[in-house]
């Protein structure tokens, strides 16, 4: 498990919930709700390996990107090779369902391709997209010192998590939780309320003395 490489959308899942990152990537615990399957039909064509050329842009779909230094692999939905003076350069395109949001994972994920085509390409990535299944457009992201610096540190992090083998605890967001498909597995309201079972023994040991 040490060895094996951090999937790339591990970096979501533990921006949005370290516990459910957990629950993905450590438990193996999976399940389907409507915003799921909404992101499962979106992705269904692009998920098919294959490339097309057209007006000076090479698409290419189900893209296997790695970084071997930095540990992280996974598969880039679309990544467009655009012709130039000095040849063709990268640029990644992820799709997503909903909408924009305000936090960051979205973008985390999409740097941390960039990443993984720097390293397998030998130049640099300053520019992809994110493509939103609800507004049909393209967000554009750039990739700047900032993001990548809060990439390196997620991907640092979501590190430590899976080599602990730890489930963090969970607590109950409505907002979070409520979209969560492992709403059923987490069960945050009623295992947000109980507390560390470190605790529980504590009070049934000063209960007996």
């Amino acid at each position: 498990m040490e060895d094996a490489p951090i999937p790339l959308s591990a970096l979501q899942h533990y921006l949005y919930c370290p516990r459910q990152c957990a629950l993905i990537h450590l438990e193996q615990q999976w399940e389907e709700n409507v915003f799921t399957a909404e992101g499962r039909l979106l992705h269904e064509h692009v998920d098919q390996p294959g490339s097309v050329s057209r007006a000076g842009i090479r698409t290419v779909r189900a893209l296997q990107i790695s970084h071997p230094d930095l540990g992280i692999a996974g598969v880039a939905d679309v990544v467009e090779f655009h012709a130039g003076p000095d040849g063709e350069r990268a640029y990644p395109v992820e799709y997503k369902r909903g909408k924009p949001k305000a936090h960051r994972a979205d973008e985390v994920q999409l740097c941390a391709q960039a990443l993984c085509l720097e390293a397998m390409f030998g130049y640099e990535v300053a520019e992809g997209a994110l493509f939103y299944g609800r507004t049909r457009r393209r967000q554009v992201v750039q990739l700047d010192s900032a993001l990548r610096a809060l990439t390196l540190d997620v991907i640092d992090e979501v590190r430590g998590l899976l080599t602990s083998r730890r489930t963090p605890l969970a607590t109950y967001e409505r907002k979070r939780c409520d979209a969560c498909s492992l709403i059923d597995v987490c069960l945050p309201r009623m295992l947000g309320r109980c507390g560390p079972v470190r605790d529980w023994l504590r009070t049934q040991l000063e209960e007996d003395t």
